[in-house]
């Protein structure tokens, strides 16, 4: 199979694809890779790196989309990269389709056979490729997190660590899951005082045992968030329901009642925000301000640690692109229904139930796909 890498081109991402190791590891199976120029720069990865390691160089993104049957990418291809999608490509990226309607519109007419990362589910239960983004935003949760809170750039003026005789910065975080999980290690590291909400008493206790009580632990109630809200100096937004729109936790009316120079950091604006004041933001201009709070809301974080988020996202999604090109796309999705789970869609059809519902689509499953 011919495996397409071209540059991402989304404001300021630096990540891609394919590190030139796991070209490598491509070459090896047999394949072949069409790198476009530059495409490795962000990450430290040279064009000469690619040759070495088996890679094709193309002048341009259009080379490779004409070369590739498989295209690897790391975020949601732009309107010029959906022009260039053939109904026999088959891509391979995060799409989080239920927050871009005009997106899946557009594979859709275009009949494009896409596969999600961050809906394909591990046999245990999981979503492993969207694990390495999620442990990278939310580390990099508390470090945007913490200089939005310096006066300079609108924040209270507070140090979350505090200093001996001054009482540390509070952290609420939205979700112990992967992001917030990671996001309340970061905040422990650094000397905030954290408090986690959940609604899964199994996370919530997880939690409690992995931070010795560290990281405060409450069951999510709307009452305990709004009381929460106002003692906070900093807010990670850090819900997840897979495929679907993130559900809208914190309203206007409770941002008004939050201190003046809050942070709140939306982790989950690639799924539409659990803020109602959330919308998507750059790396060139990430913040925004509503009621006073500073909303920062950047839709690819991790593209800002380029080299860190590429090496962990080739680390888990390496075993599947081998396995899709080795096996072809229709038998590896029948061979492995946690593949099958990222297949969200295919000629034509909607093939993922959340992102279906979340767009108000019809659902078509994705066995039906792979006659």
């Amino acid at each position: 199979m011919k495996i397409g890498v071209p540059k991402e081109t989304k404001n300021h991402e630096y990540r891609v694809g394919l590190t030139p190791g796991a070209v490598r590891e491509v070459v090896s199976h047999g394949h072949g890779v069409i790198v476009e120029s530059g495409a490795g720069l962000g990450i430290g990865a040279s064009d000469a790196d690619y040759q070495q390691a088996g890679a094709e160089l193309a002048g341009s993104a259009e080379a490779v989309f004409d070369a590739a049957e498989m295209i690897v990418k790391v975020k949601e291809p732009l309107p010029e990269e959906s022009a260039r999608l053939r109904p026999d490509h088959l891509l391979l990226t995060y799409l989080h389709l239920a927050a871009n309607p005009a997106l899946a519109d557009e594979l859709l007419e275009r009949k494009i056979t896409a596969i999600a990362y961050e809906t394909v589910t591990a046999p245990g239960g999981g979503l492993p490729l969207l694990a390495p983004m999620s442990e990278v935003a939310g580390r990099m949760s508390i470090q945007a997190g913490a200089a939005a809170l310096e006066k300079s750039r609108g924040g209270r003026g507070v140090l979350l660590g505090g200093v001996p005789g001054v009482e540390p910065g509070r952290v609420l975080v939205l979700g112990g899951g992967t992001v917030g999980n990671n996001a309340a290690h970061t905040a422990v590291g650094i000397g905030a005082d954290v408090t986690v909400i959940d609604k899964s008493l199994a996370v919530l206790r997880h939690l409690d045992e992995i931070y010795g009580g560290r990281v405060k632990t409450l069951y999510a109630t709307r009452d305990d968030i709004e009381r929460l809200l106002m003692q906070a100096d900093l807010v990670i937004g850090a819900v997840l329901i897979p495929g679907a729109t993130a559900p809208k936790l914190v309203t206007r009316d409770m941002l008004a009642r939050m201190k003046p120079g809050a942070v709140i950091v939306d982790v989950a604006i690639d799924q539409g925000g659990c803020f109602e004041t959330s919308r998507p933001t750059t790396h060139a201009d990430p913040t925004f301000v509503v009621d006073g709070v500073v909303h920062y809301c950047v839709a690819n974080m991790p593209g800002a640690v380029a080299r860190t988020a590429t090496y962990a996202l080739n680390a888990a999604t390496l075993p599947y692109i081998l396995t899709l090109a080795d096996k072809g796309w229709k038998d590896a999705l029948k061979d492995d229904p946690g593949l099958r789970a990222g297949l969200n869609v295919c000629n034509g059809q909607v093939t993922h139930p959340q992102v279906a519902a979340s767009l108000g689509r019809k659902y078509l499953p994705a066995i039906t796909q792979l006659a």
